[in-house]
């Protein structure tokens, strides 16, 4: 076998795999089935997106985490003239979360730079060639499937109130349902461009202008000054102990690495099992830790070696007992590549002439914890994403990372859990049942054990029972190697339409 990866589409899947076939190593599997992604997955990711990929090569390497996440705008001093726009998305008839979209809710997007950094140091295989499957998806276009079609559906409210997304996922009147096909002409023009000529003209050429430009017309601040600032940026991955396994995860500013860690370091401290009980006490004790101050210290040098030290894992607080894709891919030489990349919910801004919809993340609520425009121009954007890697004996045993905003942490949470400690195969721990404990009130999927939601309501937190899966919960992606075998396998998320590719 080649390699493996799974992601949030078949088809992104396929791609990577194919890359995988010709001789790509997983790097190139992965930008190519992230570039796929934009033509299938597109109310997700995109060249308006931002992200962070952990490359592993295998053997005695280190990993690196190459952070092209969203940057806050700003830098030239341009005047917002326009507010945020609020959206509220059901996911069902109970659950609904705000989303704010809107031309003044736009980034700096980081996708362009990233892919191509990565490329940069780990790849082996052209740009040019690694565009032509997404190239073909976006012109020719694929049927959408049933997990798309409920994105489409849930996220109409934001499609449907500017021109450009409207006619996208409405092309007669109504939003694509499933079955019919999505083609997205303007992506593959960008595509093959990014082929051509790199990142460059996403930043200081006409797409850069053109973005920019539309952006401040219509009362944003993401200026032409903005886009030639940005660079993707390498960092050392936070690791942690667990099980006697270590695992890698997203270093700050990004916060849902921290706090992924956190949570593992509690577990490891409160006992050899992380039952129902467990696990929402670590995630209450996250929840305790997050605060202005953490919010802050996210932009201070090394602040993960004090927040991870033993003495400062608060056990106090366990006493409660309190629109993203990934691709994860291995190839037969051990390199491993995590990627997640982002839109957010997308701003609704779709620049003409360039096949790129912007991003929304100056106006996510979940990462502006400060405010709302007061991250200083130039800095990331904090964010909950986290590609994440195990190791055993130095070798990567598994990868993954997670869609699903704020409930990312709690899924590549449960799903280490669920693989390290338990021993569940990895596509038996991506499906398996998941909870997440926020705002005072456990949400937990169907097979949770039930005496243990009610140790949970004994002790005075309320649980919300949801009938079926939902995308609400997350979308991992993983893939895992045997460390004995060398046999590769993966788990694609149910919930967000996930697939797994052999090569």
């Amino acid at each position: 076998m080649d390699g493996v990866v799974a992601a949030g589409h078949p088809l992104t899947a396929e791609t990577g795999a194919g890359v995988l076939r010709a001789g790509g190593n997983a790097v190139d599997a992965a930008v190519a089935a992230v570039l796929a992604s934009f033509a299938v997955e597109s109310p997700l990711t995109g060249f308006g997106a931002g992200g962070y990929m952990m490359v592993h090569e295998g053997g005695e390497e280190e990993a690196t985490l190459i952070d092209f996440f969203v940057a806050a705008p700003g830098l030239e001093g341009t005047e917002r003239r326009a507010e945020l726009v609020p959206v509220p998305v059901r996911f069902d008839a109970e659950t609904v979360q705000t989303f704010n979209v809107g031309p003044a809710s736009c980034g700096v997007p980081g996708t362009a730079a990233g892919l191509v950094a990565a490329l940069g140091r780990y790849g082996s295989v052209p740009l040019a060639d690694l565009v032509r499957p997404g190239a073909l998806l976006a012109r020719e276009g694929a049927p959408v499937n049933a997990q798309q079609a409920y994105i489409l559906d849930i996220l109409a409210p934001i499609h449907d109130r500017l021109p450009g997304t409207r006619e996208l996922y409405a092309p007669q009147g109504s939003t694509l349902r499933e079955g019919e096909r999505f083609r997205f002409p303007e992506l593959a023009e960008a595509l093959e461009l990014f082929g051509a000529q790199g990142a460059a003209p996403f930043y200081e050429g006409e797409v850069a202008a053109a973005l920019a430009d539309f952006v401040v017309e219509h009362g944003g601040t993401l200026g032409r000054g903005d886009l030639a600032a940005y660079e993707a940026v390498e960092r050392n991955p936070i690791a942690v102990p667990f099980r006697g396994a270590e695992v890698l995860t997203n270093p700050p500013p990004s916060s849902g690495g921290i706090l992924i860690a956190y949570c593992l370091g509690l577990l490891e401290r409160i006992g050899e099992r992380s039952g129902p009980e467990q696990l929402v006490a670590a995630m209450g004790a996250a929840n305790g830790v997050r605060d202005l101050a953490f919010a802050q210290a996210l932009y201070e040098e090394g602040m993960e070696a004090g927040f991870l030290e033993p003495a400062g894992l608060d056990l106090a607080a366990s006493e409660l007992l309190g629109s993203t894709t990934h691709i994860s891919v291995i190839d037969r030489a051990g390199m491993c590549a995590a990627v997640t990349c982002s839109n957010g919910s997308g701003s609704g801004v779709l620049v003409p002439g360039t096949g790129v919809i912007l991003n929304n993340m100056l106006g996510e609520e979940d990462l502006n914890p400060l405010g709302f425009h007061r991250i200083a121009p130039g800095r990331r954007v904090p964010s909950m994403m986290a590609p994440t890697l195990v190791l055993r004996e130095g070798e990567v045993v598994l990868a993954l990372g997670s869609a699903g905003s704020n409930r990312i942490r709690s899924a590549i949470l449960q799903t280490v859990v669920r693989t390290v400690e338990q021993g569940l195969a990895v596509a038996e721990a991506v499906r398996a049942p998941r909870l997440h404990f926020e705002n005072g009130v456990v949400q937990a999927e169907p097979g949770i054990d039930e005496e243990a939601l009610a140790t949970v309501e004994a002790g005075g937190v309320a649980v919300a029972r949801w009938p079926e899966p939902n995308l609400f919960f997350g979308g991992v992606q993983a893939v895992a190697r045997d460390p004995v075998s060398g046999a590769l396998t993966g788990g694609g998320d149910p919930r967000r339409g996930g697939a797994v590719a052999h090569a």
